[in-house]
């Protein structure tokens, strides 16, 4: 049987009070509950206060470049489609930098969960403006103020046919553990984008902020497959901030198109080099 201590406990480099620190202690509960040994997970990154969430857990782990937690991520669901597999990033690291995998991840589609830390701001490189930074911000940067329009994530993800889009807060554990679940579970590509207040350099996003501002949806009627709606729930952002499963639609995964994998997964395979040596000997 697994539990939360099968997944270890590290000293970390985040500040006191970061909201990364709930976002790791979802993720612990929701592998947990269910039934994940840490040897069945494999978490990818890049780089940021985000990504070195991974070395504070005991699993399997891809640590890579800024922006490029997606491909390893697909790369390792590929061949061993058995695994459950995580991309932890942050905001800036999935929709700045790695925004063009965000999107083309999105279009393939693989049994991957996304988990991003949307924070507002680059806390590792001590506090730009990132893609979702609100107007008016002032950074040591932005000193006059962000005027770039902010990116939404859910809605840029609705708005492609992400398979499941979701939010949550790090500030409610248990919410957002049981929102990782459903995202684990669900087979097909799953946004989990988590408010996560930077407590050392977003001094507007602040847990008291978004305490005063978020609720957990739970609207009679509401479809989860209903595209319309669900782009514009996305867009409510201001007084009130939704939490929850904004968007699903079951869809066949990157991986059901792949005949290769019918047989098991991809590493069980044994390699046949007779081609290769042809192409070889070819050059000799």
């Amino acid at each position: 049987m697994v539990s939360i201590e099968d997944y270890g406990e590290f000293e970390t480099a985040w500040c006191p009070g970061c909201g990364n620190f709930g976002i790791l202690k979802a993720i612990k509960q929701a592998l947990v509950n269910l039934g994940r040994s840490p040897h069945e997970v494999i978490i990818a990154s890049g780089i940021g206060q985000a990504g070195k969430l991974p070395h504070y857990l005991n699993c399997n782990v891809f640590n890579g470049l800024h922006g490029r937690s997606l491909p390893p991520a697909t790369g390792a669901k590929v061949a061993n489609h058995e695994m459950t597999v995580l991309a932890v990033t942050g905001d800036g690291d999935c929709y700045g930098e790695g925004g063009n995998h965000f999107l083309h991840t999105v279009r393939r589609n693989p049994d991957i969960t996304i988990i991003v830390h949307d924070n507002q701001i680059y806390g590792l490189t001590k506090g730009q403006a990132s893609p979702t930074s609100e107007i008016g911000m002032k950074t040591k940067i932005q000193t006059h103020g962000v005027f770039n329009m902010p990116l939404n994530p859910l809605s840029l993800a609705i708005s492609l046919d992400c398979s499941f889009v979701s939010r949550g807060y790090a500030g409610n554990i248990s919410h957002l553990s049981k929102l990782i679940e459903k995202a684990i579970e669900h087979k097909g590509l799953s946004l989990v984008d988590v408010l996560q207040p930077c407590v050392s350099f977003n001094k507007l996003n602040t847990f008291k902020w978004y305490s005063e501002r978020v609720y957990e949806m739970n609207e009679p009627g509401y479809e989860l497959n209903d595209r319309v709606r669900a782009f514009e729930k996305s867009l409510e952002w201001g007084d009130k901030i939704p939490l929850g499963v904004f968007y699903v639609n079951e869809k066949p995964s990157f991986e059901d198109h792949l005949d290769v994998l019918a047989s098991g997964p991809l590493y069980k395979n044994a390699p046949k080099t007779e081609l290769v040596n042809e192409l070889i000997d070819g050059f000799l």
